[in-house]
């Protein structure tokens, strides 16, 4: 099979476009969190030469979503000929159009404070208008059309989603990292633990210079009564809010677990835990801290 034959079989080009404000930016999150390469206010006359790029880069971009509006109202025009030259190229862009009753925009521009592009100094209904005329024509050849009105950002995002994943199901990752509190908490965790208050490896001469990841300190970290305890009480909390963090629409969940260096018992802990859970999640492990000055305190 040809390369060409192979990327129209493979790739995914998307045009998120619609009227200002009925959800483009929950949109265009979506399709990041599906794996999707994302180009927020690409100038539709650039649309062909990104498309060739695309063609070029051997399947390295072989899913795009490129959100194209009003920002770009000087080059729109240019659009409806782009997707008519493209009618029988190697690949098809499918255009998804997100919409919204003029109440629900007004309200929606009222809530944020912001002005309609096209209105910047006027009413937002009026600038809606404007728009929902100049957009009439592309709203008819789009091959999706999500109504956003009566849906949350959760519901959008779902609906995406359920329409765009291979798998048609949700990805929803578990990192868990270990860390060391002399280090700093990790900017990006969703929930921390402090495993201080347990016995220290540190002290055991032989094992200073180990981490947990080695068995004689991992067998040493999860020994203690204490120990088993927390991690009772801390899978039972992640077994009850992991499966409320997925539902509600979150693609990662990132569970931090805090020693002093970020040496021993964090590493220890976080690769019981996330071995405990990689059956019923994609689970990442990692550990930040870990080769940081092992002689020091953990």
């Amino acid at each position: 099979m040809s390369m060409g034959a192979s990327m129209v079989n493979e790739s995914q080009v998307v045009i998120i476009t619609g009227m200002s404000g009925a959800g483009k930016t929950v949109a265009i999150q979506s399709f990041e969190d599906l794996g999707f390469f994302c180009v927020d206010n690409l100038p539709p006359t650039l649309l062909p030469k990104f498309l060739e790029l695309m063609k070029e880069s051997e399947n390295k971009m072989n899913k795009v979503a490129l959100v194209m509006d009003l920002r770009g109202r000087e080059f729109f025009e240019n659009l409806f000929s782009a997707l008519d030259d493209l009618a029988n190229s190697w690949v098809v862009p499918k255009v998804l159009f997100l919409d919204a009753d003029d109440s629900t925009l007004v309200r929606r521009y009222k809530e944020t404070r912001r002005s309609h592009p096209l209105a910047p100094s006027g009413l937002p209904l009026e600038g809606i208008k404007m728009e929902r005329e100049l957009l009439e024509e592309l709203k008819g050849r789009a091959q999706i059309i999500y109504n956003t009105s009566k849906s949350s950002p959760r519901d959008l995002r779902e609906k995406i989603l359920t329409e765009f994943s291979a798998n048609k199901e949700t990805i929803f990752t578990v990192n868990v990292m270990s860390f060391g509190f002399k280090h700093g908490i990790p900017i990006d965790a969703d929930l921390v633990f402090d495993v201080r208050f347990l016995p220290n490896p540190h002290y055991v001469e032989h094992m200073r210079p180990k981490t947990g990841l080695d068995a004689d300190v991992s067998s040493y970290v999860l020994k203690w009564t204490e120990t088993g305890q927390f991690l009772e009480k801390v899978i039972d909390l992640l077994t009850f809010m992991l499966p409320q963090y997925k539902r509600e629409g979150k693609s990662q969940l990132v569970v931090a677990i805090g020693c002093t260096g970020g040496q021993h018992r964090s590493v220890a802990l976080s690769e019981y835990i996330g071995h405990h859970f990689e059956g019923d999640y994609h689970v990442e492990i990692t550990h930040r801290d870990m080769e940081r000055r092992k002689d020091q305190q953990t």
